[in-house]
């Protein structure tokens, strides 16, 4: 990889500290082999994975008193897997799943400087039907409702690899897309909720967005 500048600090996280190897800044750029740029990712969204985002921290925080017992989890779009690397800390069963090609590798690293267990991982194409994840009882997400075309794609992922009672828990930050993605999310079964979190301990600044859940507690007929 070309060089890269790199940033090492340690998040708490309801009070657990996860120690996080991510990019320095959403400045940096290395695609030499022009990976990223096949996937459709351009140099401007190409660090956008390796940076901590307010809403991967919300996301986390309210994975830190989930109900993990018998549950297997899937994390969609994980970035820098700030909520896997938690889960994983709480011994889940947690599974991770990122389109870029490199938040694989950070992963790794990443749960090394945890001392974890490994977490599966795949790096997943929402169009992909074969990808052999198999069936979750609760899919999360932070900020991934960024473009239009994510409504349909998401939806039918989610889908593809929920179980027939199943949780879905997203963080939104203030997008103009979940509307229509909870609209989609009812027409399969799902019941909608959404609440505000109360971030004033962990986050510099008030957060704008919303906590999406979404649950299916009957199969589909």
């Amino acid at each position: 990889m070309e060089s890269i500048r790199l940033r090492y600090q340690t998040i708490d996280v309801s009070g657990f500290d996860i120690h996080v190897r991510s990019l320095r800044d959403n400045q940096q750029f290395a695609d030499t082999l022009g990976e990223a740029e096949a996937l459709g990712i351009s140099s401007a969204q190409w660090p956008l994975f390796g940076v901590l985002w307010d809403s991967g921290a919300v996301l986390a925080n309210e994975m830190a008193g989930f109900e993990i017992a018998g549950k297997r989890i899937l994390e969609v779009g994980c970035g820098m897997a700030l909520s896997s690397l938690l889960l994983n800390a709480r011994h889940a069963d947690i599974t991770a799943t990122d389109i870029h090609p490199e938040a694989g590798n950070f992963l790794i690293e990443n749960v090394r400087l945890n001392s974890g267990a490994k977490i599966p991982y795949l790096r997943a194409d929402w169009k992909d039907i074969t990808d052999g994840l198999g069936k979750f009882d609760v899919i999360i997400g932070a900020d991934i409702l960024y473009e239009r075309e994510h409504i349909s794609l998401l939806s039918d992922f989610i889908e593809r690899h929920a179980k027939p009672c199943c949780e879905v828990i997203m963080v939104d930050p203030a997008r103009f897309n979940h509307a229509a993605f909870s609209k989609r999310m009812v027409t399969l079964g799902y019941v909608h909720s959404q609440h505000k979190p109360d971030t004033s301990s962990f986050l510099n600044a008030e957060f704008r967005g919303q906590v999406l859940r979404y649950q299916r507690t009957k199969p589909q007929i």
